[in-house]
C-alpha cells in the first residue's frame, strides 16, 4: 500500500522498471487527463491512467488518488514529466538510482532533495533499468542527491525530514523485494 495504492496487478509495474518510478498524488478531477494534447514527449496522447488510479488508489488516502507516473521529461527545467505535465501535480517522491554500480536508490522530494536512501536485496530490476533510470533523470535537479553521494559527498535533505541524524540510522528497510518484484 505505498503511496495510497493497493498492490495489484496495475501497480506492479511501480518502481520495478526505468521509468515509472515517480509516487505521484493528484487532486480530484485531474486523474482522467490523458495527455491528449502531447505535452508529455515520448508516451502516448490516449495515457487514460483514470480508471487505473479510480481502481487502485485507496480512498482513506482522500479523494483524487496516487500513480507511479512516467520519470521521463524529468531531466528538464522544469520537469516536463507525466506528474508535471498531465497532472499538474508535484511528485511525493521519485526513486533515483545512485551510480555507478546502481545497487543503492534514492527517493527524492520534488525539488531534488534527499528523504531516503536504501539498498535492496532480493529481485531487482535489470541493471539495465537501473542504468536507464539514472540517465532519465541525469542533467536535471533530481539527478543531483544521485551524483553526491556517488562523489562521496554530502546532499542536501529535504526539509520533510526533520531529524537528518534519525534518517542517518533509519533507511529504509528494503530486505524485502519492492512491490510487485
Amino acid at each position: 500500500a505505498a503511496g495510497g495504492l493497493k498492490e495489484d496487478y496495475s501497480t506492479s509495474h511501480a518502481f520495478n522498471d526505468d521509468n515509472h518510478c515517480d509516487l505521484t498524488t493528484m487532486v480530484d478531477g485531474v486523474s482522467h487527463n490523458s495527455n491528449s494534447d502531447g505535452a508529455v514527449s515520448v508516451i502516448s496522447r490516449r495515457n487514460q491512467l483514470g480508471p487505473h488510479i479510480q481502481k487502485a488508489s485507496l480512498p482513506e488516502h482522500g479523494r483524487g488518488g496516487s500513480w507511479s507516473t512516467c520519470t521521463n521529461g524529468a531531466h528538464m527545467t522544469p520537469p516536463n514529466d507525466v506528474a508535471h505535465v498531465q497532472f499538474s501535480s508535484r511528485v511525493a517522491f521519485k526513486l533515483v538510482w545512485v551510480p555507478p554500480n546502481f545497487e543503492e536508490f534514492l527517493l527524492v522530494d520534488d525539488e531534488g532533495r534527499l528523504l531516503k536512501r536504501g539498498a535492496p536485496t532480493g529481485k531487482l530490476p535489470s541493471l539495465g533499468a537501473r542504468q536507464r533510470n539514472f540517465a532519465l533523470v541525469q542533467g536535471g535537479k533530481y539527478a543531483t542527491a544521485a551524483e553526491a553521494i556517488a562523489r562521496g559527498k554530502e546532499t542536501e535533505y529535504s526539509p520533510a525530514v526533520l531529524d537528518t541524524a534519525q534518517v542517518c540510522n533509519d533507511t529504509l528497510n528494503v530486505s524485502e523485494q519492492l512491490p510487485g518484484a
